[in-house]
């Protein structure tokens, strides 16, 4: 089952990074290891940047949401080159929150909220998870394999 997931997530400097991948078997999955906002122009790592409604601004207060909906697009067209219908993304991040994000304060508070990547993923019917729902996705693999099972070859 093909999977594209947070390049930050198995460790390429981005701007965050996680240790909830501990608890899947990714040997189950064909990583895609992808980042919307390297995709967009933004070197690695980034300074912060905070959603602010549709914006995107960064720590200096400069406008940066070109690049997060040019990288957003240009992850989309390859999940779709390469026939990839979910996606595990880092929770809170502007471009890949799934169900929170910071306010954009720089202050770290968090509120309910998408990045712009998960936003682009979700109105085209594909299946995202965060980091933090990685129960939920080993539960549908395990559902999935279950019923390839039982319908034999």
């Amino acid at each position: 089952m093909k999977l594209l997931i947070s390049a930050c997530l198995l460790g390429t400097p981005c701007r965050y990074n996680a240790e909830a991948l501990k608890k899947i078997n990714l040997y189950d999955f064909e990583l895609y290891p992808l980042c919307p906002e390297i995709l967009g122009g933004f070197p690695t790592p980034r300074p912060p940047s905070e959603r602010q409604d549709k914006k995107v601004v960064n720590i200096r207060g400069e406008d940066v949401s070109e690049g997060f909906y040019l990288g957003a697009h240009a992850a989309l067209d390859f999940m779709r080159k390469e026939n990839i219908q979910m996606a595990l993304l880092k929770e809170n991040s502007p471009s890949c929150g799934v169900r929170s994000i910071y306010d954009g304060s720089f202050t770290g508070r968090k509120i309910k909220g998408r990045g712009i990547f998960t936003e682009l993923l979700l109105e085209n019917g594909y299946r995202v998870y965060s980091e933090n729902q990685i129960e939920i996705l080993k539960e549908e693999l395990d559902e999935k394999k279950k019923k390839e099972n039982q319908s034999g070859p």
